[in-house]
Formats: structure tokens, sequence, C-alpha cells
């Protein structure tokens, strides 16, 4: 027997994204919104008649009531497509009153998986779920899927929950067991949890959000398409890249004599650049007139993208006394520079004043430039 489905996860419908600006958290929602209908083509596409939702669908377990029902209604709207919707720990079984309502107003290609038990996907095929009973479980949920299933039938688990404890970065065991796959005897496991897509094993993934929330993770946001040929048979497993959206994190290395545009140019999309988000750091040294013409690049660039920030603590300025001529060779503005100069080298201030200090320095120059020009 074959069978074929989408896995995807933590679409975390209704993120408020509250540490951005209003224009951009309205597109990022939508987006969220509209990976339903992403999902529901890919898996078209592909041949794919079953989407397999590893947990947190819903960001909080009290989503608003146009959050829910509009995507509600627009898993509705792919009849051709079954969606099955596992409790997470952002949406977990505790918010009962959220499942009372997908369950009263959830169309009929939706199935919420409301407990432990084995649901038949197809002739020959079981899913083994593990829904999250409450925001933390604190045990080990996917034992469930050690249940019995037909002889001969493919078993696929859906389970959400850490296998590394991701919020120690990823180097302690998590609840999950790595061999879980083994352990149960399953053909394939779907998790969800990590929001970028990871193989854990040949049998194990997370699929990782269809649309991307954060700078975190550098895979491309997407879903998983997941062929099993039989029992037994290792699952063919193909990413598919779905997001809207770019999370980049570009990092520039310089050096005096640095053309640090031409280095801008190299590392930023040339392209749709409305649908990234940019956290650009930069590291090294540059010489004042080169820190200001970058200044002036990064201000003049930024309107271009969804979103964008610079973190330059990490860069260094070098001020010559000629540098500082160009902007005062006497009076208030000089004696302003060298203040500003001594500061952003001065070890006893913390960094946040030396950057400070380099910024302002940097800032006074090209303001001494404009005035001369």
């Amino acid at each position: 027997m074959r069978f074929r489905c989408l896995h995807s996860s933590d679409l975390h419908l209704g993120k408020p994204f509250g540490g951005y600006p209003e224009g951009i958290r309205n597109r990022l929602r939508e987006a969220r919104h509209g990976a339903i209908g992403r999902l529901a083509q890919a898996a078209r596409d592909h041949g794919a008649g079953v989407v397999l939702l590893a947990g947190d669908s819903f960001d909080a377990e009290t989503p608003a009531p146009d959050t829910l029902r509009q995507a509600l209604r627009a898993m509705a709207e792919a009849v051709d497509i079954r969606w099955i919707l596992l409790p997470g720990n952002h949406d977990s079984l505790a918010a009962s009153e959220l499942w009372r309502r997908i369950g009263a107003d959830g169309p009929p290609n939706l199935q919420p998986i409301l407990n432990p038990e084995p649901v038949a996907l197809a002739e020959g095929v079981w899913l083994l779920p593990a829904p999250c009973t409450q925001r933390r479980a604190g045990r080990d949920l996917t034992e469930a899927m050690d249940a019995p299933t037909p002889s001969g039938a493919l078993r696929i688990g859906l389970g959400h929950g850490p296998i590394l404890d991701f919020d120690e970065g990823g180097g302690r065991a998590g609840i999950i067991p790595p061999d879980r796959a083994a352990r149960s005897g399953l053909d394939y496991l779907a998790l969800g949890d990590w929001h970028g897509q990871m193989p854990v094993g040949p049998a194990t993934w997370y699929s990782g959000t269809p649309e991307a929330d954060g700078f975190k993770h550098d895979t491309r946001p997407g879903a998983l398409l997941v062929d099993l040929a039989g029992q037994g048979a290792a699952p063919q497993v193909q990413p598919l890249p779905l997001g809207q959206f770019r999370w980049l994190r570009p990092h520039l290395d310089l050096l005096p004599g640095d053309a640090a545009t031409d280095s801008l140019d190299r590392v930023l999309p040339a392209d749709a650049r409305r649908d990234h988000l940019v956290s650009l750091t930069a590291s090294g040294r540059l010489a004042l007139a080169d820190r200001a013409t970058l200044d002036a690049a990064l201000q003049d660039l930024a309107p271009d993208f969804g979103w964008f920030g610079a973190d330059l603590s990490a860069l260094q300025v070098e001020a010559r006394p000629d540098d500082l001529d160009l902007i005062d060779r006497a009076g208030a503005l000089r004696h302003a520079a060298e203040a500003l100069l001594s500061d952003s080298q001065a070890p006893q201030l913390s960094q946040a004043d030396r950057d400070i200090a380099a910024a302002a320095l940097s800032r006074l120059y090209s303001f001494a430039q404009e005035v001369q020009a």
C-alpha cells in the first residue's frame, strides 16, 4: 500500500507580533491565515488528500472569534482536503471552549483529535495521535502511540513537544524520546513544536511552521510532503517551501578601506524586499567617513523592507585627526567630536554607551558634510 500526506504544524493563527509596527503586524497576521490556503494548494498539487497539523494551529487558547471562524471557513473551502487538527501546547485540550467551538462550527472535512485513540486515515493506514492535554503536560504523551493496529497496517504518529529542550538551546533531553518511532513501530512520526524544519531520524521530522515568525530558524518555512511506500519502508520526505515572508539575519564583517555599501548589496536581497524582514549585524572596524556612509545607506534602504533593523554595536569606528578636521578644526563642534570619539573608545563605559557615542559621532560627521556641501 502507498500513502501520501502533507505534514505541517505551528500555524499560530492570531499571533499578535506585538514588538513590530502596526503595518507589518497586520501583514504578518494575514500571511499566517493565508498559509491555510497555501497548504491546501500544495496538498492538491502533489496528490496528498490529507493534511496533518501537528499542534499549535492557534497561538492562544482563546483566539479571537474572527480568527477562529475565518480559519474554519478557509479549511471548509478546501473541500477536497481532509484536515487533521492536533491540540498543541498553545491550544491544548485544556482550552475546552476552543475545542467545543471547533466541534460545533468546524466543517465535515476537519477532524479535531480530542483523544489519543488510533484514527483510520485510509484503508490500512492508521494515525496514532498524542494530543496535548495542557500547556505543560510534564510527561511523554507519545506513549499512546504504542496502541495496536491491524496487522500489516501503516502506522503514522502525530505529536507535539520537544525531543530536545528547545528552551535551553537544544542541548538537553526533552520529553519525547528520540527513538519514539522505533519504540512504537511507526512508519513515520510527524511532530510539531520546533518552528524550523528538522529531521530527528529517517522516520521522524519536525515540519516547522509554514509561515516564519522570527529570526531564529534558517530553514525555509513550509511543509513536508510525506510518501510512505509500505510498512517498514523508509519514508520519502520532501520539504515544500510555502512562506510568504523571509526573515533574514545578514552579517557584515568590515575593515577600514572596505566598500561597506558594496558589502551591504551582497548580503541583502535585490527583489521582493517588501516581503523580507531583516535584522542586520556588523562587526570589525571602519573609518569614520565610511561609517557615516554606511549609516546613510542603511537609513535609505530601510523603507524598502517589510521591517529592517541594524545592530552596529560590534562595529568600531576609527577616526584620525584629519577626520575630525572635516567636522570642525576648533570650537564647540570640534570639542563635541573629540568627546564623542573618546567616549566611543572608553573601556570604563558600557558597551551601550560606547555604541551611542560612535553612532552620534558618525551622525555629527554626516551633518557637518551636509552643511559644508
